[in-house]
């Protein structure tokens, strides 16, 4: 381990950048100021020996979109970039072929490498590779604020001496101390052994990229700890641990995620992002405040309503601009109120080019992918959950003729989705 200086001044306090929001820290020591005990302390030494800290976030590309929920950990990336240091920002090309095993109650179905190097590349286009920093949720043009690096890197390449090597730094009953699997091992449901490997490997990028702290969710957190115990074995400085929480989906009780079809997705159009968002629960609103921007929550207006049409307009601006998320909100007033001037807001397009006329609406729905299939718009339909420009759609067998008797009529779902059919 690194010799460090000893110091008997007072440890200073995390800059507010880094306390929002803060749901774990640790080693988070108290006393003397300790750059291995003390994140706050490790800054100031950084900044004394003007050597930016490594901040290591490891994504496993697994899907294709990036929402929300997601967007917390690359937003406090960011807030390390613009404060000087480092973002190390680790595609888990090789991880993702295993799959993180935390949250899951079976054995994750295994992707090729093809598949997830193809979600590796949405991923970033999404973080902002090729956009202006001003625009971009990661920084991808000033020089030294990004390295972003593939585990294959060094994964790949161990031979069976260094697996077992790995292997030997933890025990099994560590292993089932982890929640997810001492859940499983108790139920009689199956882990496989390569699963072991998972938390062993992500701790492995740490040593690989020499991290001075690693982001997580709160569930990431024996994954972080792993990292700290290899760099330990090999004679590195450990990490700190620095976790934020899970954001609640727009239903405002379970976690964001896709597969419960609560999320908001960062590159959404700014009219559907902003009409998710003002739909938020009132009682996670103020977590959406502290999780995805800047915002002052003192300075907010008290009524609920109005706070919750800030924060939506301020996560559209951030991902849009201030014109489109100001027209935004003013459109999806418009819509909402199925007012006259509804023909002239600017709504996202979905195209009559590919639907087979005469079509009967609830499979309207489903071929312009307003509805994920002809079953869930028949509910849809039948809940009274559609319109179409402002009257509601009561019959799931109504009948169009053509498509231009809808070209230009928008359809709604709710008061989230909105799109405007056009008929080439």
């Amino acid at each position: 381990m690194v010799e460090q200086p000893s110091s008997a001044s007072p440890c200073p306090e995390l800059p507010a950048w880094l306390s929002r929001g803060l749901a774990d820290l640790f080693p988070a020591g108290s006393g003397p100021a300790d750059p291995d005990q003390q994140l706050a302390a490790r800054l100031v030494e950084a900044a004394d020996q003007v050597r930016p800290l490594r901040v290591k976030l490891g994504i496993d590309p697994t899907g294709s979109d990036i929402h929300l929920g997601h967007s917390i950990l690359f937003r406090r990336l960011r807030a390390f970039q613009d404060a000087g240091h480092t973002a190390v920002l680790i595609i888990g090309d090789f991880t993702a072929r295993i799959g993180d095993p935390t949250g899951k109650s079976a054995t994750r179905v295994q992707l090729s490498a093809a598949e997830v190097e193809a979600h590796a590349e949405t991923y970033l286009v999404q973080l902002g590779l090729g956009q202006a920093p001003e625009r971009a949720l990661l920084d991808f043009e000033t020089p030294g604020r990004l390295e972003v690096r593939r585990n294959s890197e060094w994964l790949a390449g161990l031979d069976l001496p260094q697996v077992i090597d790995l292997l030997g730094t933890s025990t099994v009953g560590q292993m089932l101390a982890k929640e997810d699997f001492a859940n499983r091992y108790g139920s009689g449901t199956p882990i496989s052994l390569h699963e072991f490997l998972y938390p062993l490997l992500q701790g492995y990028d740490s040593v690989q990229v020499q991290a001075d702290v690693e982001l997580g969710g709160t569930d990431q957190k024996f994954n972080v700890a792993m990292g700290r115990d290899l760099q330990r074995h090999f004679g590195q400085r450990p990490q700190f641990g620095m976790l934020l929480p899970i954001l609640p989906g727009l239903d405002g009780v379970q976690k964001m995620s896709k597969s419960l079809a609560n999320t908001v997705g960062l590159s959404e159009d700014p009219l559907s992002m902003y009409s998710k968002l003002e739909k938020v629960p009132d009682a996670v609103v103020d977590d959406y405040l502290t999780l995805l921007t800047d915002l002052d929550l003192a300075a907010l207006p008290a009524n609920p309503r109005e706070r919750q049409k800030a924060m939506a307009l301020e996560i559209t601006r951030q991902r849009h601009g201030e014109a489109a998320a100001r027209q935004a909100q003013a459109d999806a007033a418009t819509l909402v109120a199925g007012a006259s001037g509804s023909a002239e807001a600017e709504v996202p397009e979905a195209s009559l080019a590919g639907v087979n006329f005469p079509a009967k609406a609830f499979y309207l729905l489903s071929a312009v992918k307003i509805c994920a299939s002809s079953s869930e718009a028949r509910r849809q339909i039948q809940g009274g959950g559609v319109k179409l420009d402002g009257e509601k759609l009561l019959d799931p067998s109504q009948e169009f003729a053509t498509a231009a008797e809808l070209d230009g009529k928008v359809l709604q779902l709710g008061k989230k989705t909105f799109r405007r059919l056009v008929a080439g």
